[in-house]
């Protein structure tokens, strides 16, 4: 399974755009080469250079959609029946790089899952990371940097 942003490769920075401090809109995304018997798709973005700090937790992406745009909404729920979760901001959707000082990593976790999840918006990574146990067919991760 690939994961690929047409905003930044894996290893690179991230542009100032997707920051917390910025606009602190989410970066486009895309994947391919996924199992066929995937029923949705989870993605958890987190800074492991900040005690895996969460920074977007998505799920029950359709197994059809291969990509986000860039700039999804942080509504609750979106119109292809993904629901997004609480992060570590205590916020429904995406919140950007705010590394407190030096170069943070900032890694997107893509799970391909054999199921669609019970869970609400009220989700938190660890909420999602123990529904998700059992039901991951494959995962992949796509790794940007930030620096202050």
């Amino acid at each position: 399974m690939k994961l690929t942003s047409s905003a930044f490769t894996d290893n690179n920075l991230i542009s100032s755009k997707y920051a917390y401090k910025n606009e602190n809109i989410s970066p486009p995304l895309s994947w391919s080469n996924f199992p066929e018997n995937t029923k949705t798709f989870a993605i958890i973005v987190d800074d492991p250079d900040a005690r895996d700090w969460s920074h977007w937790i998505i799920f029950n992406i359709p197994h059809n959609i291969t990509s986000l745009s860039e700039g999804i909404s942080k509504n609750e729920s979106l119109k292809n029946g993904a629901i997004q979760g609480i992060n570590d901001f205590k916020k429904i959707g995406y919140d950007g790089p705010s590394p407190p000082s030096g170069t943070h990593r900032y890694v997107f976790h893509l799970y391909a899952l054999d199921t669609e999840l019970d869970l609400d918006s009220f989700a938190t990574k660890q909420n999602l990371l123990d529904a998700i146990d059992g039901h991951i067919l494959e995962e992949t991760k796509l790794t940007g940097k930030f620096s202050k």
